[in-house]
């Protein structure tokens, strides 16, 4: 073979791989919150004057956020009239048209609060696999052209968990294992779950306590290998997700609503206001580096952009909180409430209302001008929708979904 045909014979090679072994892209929202649960993208870009640039309808119920995995965007949704028909939808990212559609029946309880939906957990993807778990703990695992690879109904397996409002624990992907946490009063445990065949890599048992907030990751770069981090009422626990140990336990008590974020090597855990933690590599309790009391989120997970952590209360009150100094001088006034956790990239953040509201502000800007784009999402009005979910981010756009209908947004 000459020069010329080698490396064509390479560039076909290299061409195939990817065409038919999909990766995670750099434009890829793999999870609620994106990267690690962060809510923060990198690469992605929020334009300040949005509009709607297509809409697709939506079957049934949910407030799980969209997953933007290879140029598609998939979404779960929940109808029937006690939400037993549990949906899994996949759109083209670029004109919103369905791909396809699968259709299952619940096996375990669909009973939640009337404001949520069982469509609450947001999926998540590897890359090359979709896994979505709704509040009634069944959980199934697709690839990407929508072929069933595995399905579990938690509830055959585990039978007395439950909750009277609905689970909203979001699962997440990390290596080989997906890692999942059903929580409540009754029989609450977190699981390791291989992702190829569906089976358990480990269980724990988790605090018998209502717990509604998702893990995130914790990255110690070289110094090890990411941490699955699990909050609930009792604190955070940082787990080896592969074999299920326990690697510290931090016990001073979290919330059980919005979810912790890991950056700027610490965890910021939504403990007593604000509380930034130092995992240690010995094993022993994270290193308790400040505390921030007046920092108080209320639904809304927080978010860290440069240097500062982001969180918007009851109130509508953006704070920001300087992670050096643990200042909180810029605060500026949202229109609330809020339901739908802080996305952001580059200097901006998307926060959305529960009314449709979506607001851009540049974390630069005086904080008289902060707010720097809106643009209202036509909801409808005769079923009172509401928007719940958090957006998700990719390129230059942001979607968003409501109960009837998921949105691309950019420029």
């Amino acid at each position: 073979m000459n020069g010329i045909n080698f490396f064509r014979g390479w560039v076909c090679i290299l061409f195939s791989f990817f065409i038919l072994h999909p990766a995670s892209f750099s434009s890829d929202w793999l999870q609620f919150r994106g990267p690690n649960g962060a809510g923060y993208a990198a690469d992605a870009r929020i334009p300040a004057a949005l509009k709607i640039q297509w809409s697709a309808d939506l079957p049934g119920r949910g407030l799980s956020s969209p997953v933007v995995v290879g140029g598609k965007v998939f979404v779960s949704c929940a109808s029937g009239p006690n939400q037993e028909k549990l949906h899994v939808i996949c759109f083209s990212a670029a004109d919103g048209s369905k791909i396809w559609e699968r259709e299952m029946k619940a096996t375990g309880r669909t009973m939640s609060h009337p404001k949520t939906s069982v469509a609450s957990s947001s999926p998540c993807s590897d890359g090359k696999r979709l896994f979505v778990q709704w509040s009634c703990n069944d959980l199934a695992a697709f690839d990407l052209q929508g072929n069933l690879l595995w399905l579990r109904g938690l509830t055959v397996d585990y039978a007395n968990a439950s909750n009277s409002l609905g689970m909203a624990s979001s699962p997440l992907v990390i290596g080989e294992s997906l890692v999942v946490q059903i929580e409540n009063d009754s029989e609450s445990y977190a699981l390791g779950i291989d992702v190829k065949t569906g089976r358990n890599l480990w269980k724990m048992e988790r605090p018998k306590a209502a717990n509604w907030s998702s893990a995130i990751v914790w990255d110690p770069g070289s110094r090890g290998e990411p941490v699955a981090v699990l909050q609930s009422s009792k604190g955070l626990t940082g787990v080896d997700p592969h074999t299920g140990s326990r690697l510290w336990e931090y016990t001073d008590g979290a919330g059980t609503m919005a979810s912790g974020v890991a950056a700027k090597d610490a965890i910021y855990a939504v403990s007593r206001g604000i509380t930034a933690l130092q995992p240690r590599a010995n094993g022993a309790a994270p290193e308790q580096l400040w505390r921030a009391e007046q920092i108080n989120p209320g639904t809304a997970s927080p978010v860290v952009v440069g240097d500062r952590l982001f969180a918007v209360n009851s109130a509508g009150v953006l704070n920001a909180l300087d992670l050096e100094t643990q200042d909180r001088g810029w605060k500026p006034r949202l229109t609330g409430p809020f339901s739908a956790s802080l996305v952001a990239a580059g200097d901006s953040i998307v926060a959305v209302n529960e009314k449709g509201l979506v607001q851009i502000v540049d974390t630069k800007a005086p904080q008289d001008a902060a707010v720097v784009g809106t643009l209202q999402l036509p909801l409808k009005e005769e079923s009172k929708e509401l928007i719940l979910s958090t957006p998700s981010l990719s390129g230059g756009h942001v979607f968003i979904r409501s109960d009837s209908k998921l949105w691309r947004l950019g420029e």
